[in-house]
């Protein structure tokens, strides 16, 4: 066999004083055979394309594309190792604030509104799950509004906490999904019945949510660098290269040779030279991680962020409760100024309606007898 031959090979220099074999390492997988005979010579290297070199070679030219074909297999699979490490670090950091905290953050409200709330919590789950939704959307950088999905939210919950808990049972009348529920959620921003907390809640979010997005689109764009990295391609000087330094010396029997550091990262240099020009800006790319990390745990901290989402909506609860008086009185009138102005509308509509369709009767008529 290929491997029979270059065994015999290797005892032949050892036997002759060329080389000193690793007899350590290969015994673990061949153990010599003490009745096999040296052979009376060793071939050239007259054969060879890569490593070539003065005095005898145990190397075939069909060892030597064996090598190469090695050495390729084994930088690439050390190549994406690498690059799977740090993508999967990558990744890690991108899901940790982009699931985790907003994951965490909707069981704090949930857990609020279930043990201080419970007449309407099972009716605001749903919009809980919308509001969080949306801000996790926005940490991964899609294209949408906090200040829409905060207003949305608190538009929502409006008819259930006045029908819930400021006028316990008013609410159930016409229920809350219906007509009455619409004419409410259109009147909030009107009567204003949470206070100054809505506002103060988006504008805390779009502080804060800012940072959180511009670095997961950044985790984001890294990754993509590193599935580039992946198909990386070698081309023949580099195969060439990386078969000297790490095969070559076995042609000689020279088992225990290591190459140095300079001499590793020069070749690799060469191999790598595509991707080479990637250094500078990812080390920029690193800067920029570090200070929006710093950004994102400094005092507009992420986390805080979306934990105080809770106090905020206690604290707009809280509001409607104790103006509960002067908010029923409010969205009486504007209720009842919006019923009004519908029921004009419809009316006009109706009418409009109905005299178009007497007109056109009138005219079919008309047309009828005038052909007679």
């Amino acid at each position: 066999t290929l491997y029979l031959t270059w065994y015999r090979c290797v005892l032949f220099l050892t036997h002759k004083g060329y080389a000193v074999y690793d007899t350590k390492i290969k015994s673990i997988k061949y153990r010599p055979n003490p009745v096999l005979s040296l052979p009376p010579s060793v071939p050239s290297d007259v054969d060879l394309l890569v490593c070539k070199h003065q005095g005898p070679s145990c190397c075939t030219r069909k060892m030597e594309e064996s090598y190469q074909a090695a050495v390729r297999r084994e930088t690439l699979q050390s190549v994406r190792s690498y690059s799977f490490e740090l993508k999967y670090l990558i990744s890690g950091h991108a899901t940790a604030f982009q699931d985790s905290l907003v994951k965490q953050a909707r069981g704090h409200l949930s857990s609020l509104l279930e043990d201080t709330y419970s007449p309407l919590s099972r009716e605001a789950l749903p919009h809980v799950n919308a509001l969080f939704s949306s801000l996790s959307l926005y940490i991964r950088g899609h294209n949408l509004s906090l200040e829409a999905a905060v207003a949305r939210f608190h538009d929502n919950l409006f008819p259930l906490v006045y029908g819930r808990l400021v006028n316990p049972g008013v609410g159930v009348q016409g229920g809350l999904s219906g007509e009455r529920g619409e004419c409410l959620r259109a009147t909030r921003q009107d009567v204003n019945p949470f206070g100054p907390h809505p506002e103060t809640l988006a504008q805390e979010l779009g502080r804060t949510l800012g940072a959180g997005r511009a670095l997961s689109l950044a985790l984001a764009e890294g990754a993509e660098v590193m599935n580039a990295t992946e198909h990386v391609s070698f081309t023949k000087e580099c195969l060439r290269g990386l078969t000297k330094m790490q095969y070559c010396s076995h042609c000689r029997g020279l088992t225990l040779i290591k190459p140095c550091v300079g001499y590793c990262l020069n070749v690799m240099r060469g191999c790598l030279a595509s991707v080479a020009e990637l250094d500078g800006p990812w080390r920029r790319y690193v800067a920029a991680l570090e200070e929006l990390t710093n950004a994102v745990a400094g005092q507009h901290s992420l986390e805080l962020a979306l934990l105080g989402v809770r106090g905020h909506v206690n604290e707009a609860i809280l509001h409607a409760q104790l103006h509960g008086p002067t908010l029923t009185a409010t969205v009486s009138r504007s209720t009842h100024s919006l019923w009004f102005t519908f029921s004009y509308k419809l009316s006009l509509s109706l009418s409009l309606s109905l005299s178009l369709s007497l007109s056109l009767s009138l005219s079919v008529s008309l047309s009828f007898y005038g052909g007679c």
